[in-house]
This record gives structure tokens, C-alpha cells and sequence, in this order.
């Protein structure tokens, strides 16, 4: 018998692992099939809600937060672009990459759940921030990325042009981080269970075949 399954997929669109994340949980979905009947929320986590306009450049934001070598970034560079291969994404990183501020980017998303479109649009706006290397802080970007999603461009271009949508935002931001999400991908499972990071696909089939079969305890979040 299927089991319904509710997926809360907490990330942004400037964190390549959450690519990698999503793109394993789909993968997970469809080796499980008809077994499960899931639906994916897609819920707003900003990593860098500072960021300006006009971005940093990658390399440079990454040893300047987190304290990387040169070396040690190009490595892990490198590893997401394989893992990201591995999955049917491509990563095209270069020394000019750069990391933009998601928040409009976030609004479009709250929009496109409600449109019923909010997967398509994340994974156009994953392809043009990672492959195609364009600002997803240009709202022509966003707005590109609203039509290429099957979305009202003018809608897009409406709600860009205001405020629409800042406070659900900020408040499903607020909402998530008072649960205990400090990094992403978090993805939670019915409200009880939580894997975090860009877990491998057979890492998530096990997780939610023990959910949908009964085998896990919940284990209520804060």
C-alpha cells in the first residue's frame, strides 16, 4: 500500500551540497516507487543573508569564512562537481565563480510553492547559479528562470519589483532556525525525523523505508 510521506527540504540555491542533496532524495523516490506517495516542501535557509548585490567571488568568501586554503576549496570543488556528475548536474566552476544574495530568489520559491511549481523552479535556479554562471540576484535572471519554470514571467517580474512575500519568508526562515537548522540541506521526514547534508541516495531510501514500514521511532525535532 503507498504510504504518503511529507519532505521538508530546508536550502538554498547558493549551496552546491544542496543540489546533491535533492537531486539524491529524487533519486531515492524513484527507487522506491509506488511504495511511497511524496511530497517535497521546499522550505528558505539563506547562507550568506549579508551578501551584497554584486556577490563575491567564490574562492575568496569561501577561505574568507570558513578559513579554506586555496588548495583545500579546489579540492572540495572538486568533489561536488563528481558528485554532481554522478547525478546528472553539471557544476562549471571557474576562478571568476561568484556567490550571490538569495533572498528575492527565496520569494520567487514561496511564490512557485504555491503555484504548484516550486521544484521546477529550484532546479533552474540551481543550473543558472552553477551552470550557467549567472546572478541569481539580477532579477532578468529570476524572472528568466520564473518562464523556464513554466511560471507568469510578469507575475515574477510583479513580485520582484515589491516586497511581496519578504515576511512569509523571513518568517518560515525564523521558523526553521528556532527548530534547530543551522546548515543545510536539512531535510525532515512527517515532522519526526531529520537527515542532514548531502546524504547518498541509498542513505535516504533506508531512512524512508523504515519511516513508511514503521521500523523508525519518531523522534520529535525541538
Amino acid at each position: 500500500m503507498t504510504q504518503p510521506l511529507r519532505i521538508d527540504f530546508v536550502s538554498d540555491i547558493a549551496c552546491p551540497w544542496c543540489v546533491v542533496g535533492l537531486r539524491s532524495l529524487q533519486q531515492a523516490l524513484a527507487n522506491i516507487g509506488d511504495a511511497v506517495q511524496a511530497e517535497i516542501h521546499l522550505q528558505p535557509f539563506e547562507l550568506n543573508p549579508d551578501m551584497p548585490p554584486q556577490g563575491e567571488n567564490t574562492t575568496e568568501h569561501v577561505e574568507k569564512k570558513y578559513g579554506s586554503s586555496a588548495e583545500r576549496s579546489a579540492a572540495v570543488r572538486q568533489a561536488i562537481k563528481q558528485a554532481g556528475e554522478n547525478l546528472g548536474f553539471t557544476f562549471n566552476y571557474s576562478p571568476d565563480s561568484r556567490i550571490w544574495n538569495t533572498f528575492d530568489a527565496h520569494r520567487l520559491l514561496h511564490w512557485a510553492e504555491r503555484e504548484g511549481r516550486a521544484l521546477q523552479l529550484k532546479d533552474v535556479l540551481f543550473k543558472a547559479n552553477f551552470t550557467d554562471q549567472r546572478s541569481t540576484s539580477d532579477p532578468a535572471v529570476l524572472i528568466d528562470a520564473a518562464r523556464e519554470a513554466g511560471l507568469d514571467p510578469n507575475r515574477a517580474r510583479e513580485i520582484l519589483s515589491s516586497g511581496e512575500f519578504t515576511d512569509d519568508v523571513r518568517a518560515l526562515e525564523a521558523f526553521w532556525q528556532s527548530r534547530g537548522i543551522h546548515a543545510v540541506p536539512s531535510i525532515i521526514f512527517n515532522q519526526h525525523w531529520m537527515l542532514q547534508g548531502a546524504q547518498p541516495p541509498e542513505q535516504f531510501e533506508r531512512a524512508i523505508r523504515a519511516i513508511i514500514t514503521g521500523v523508525a521511532k519518531p523522534a520529535p525535532m525541538q
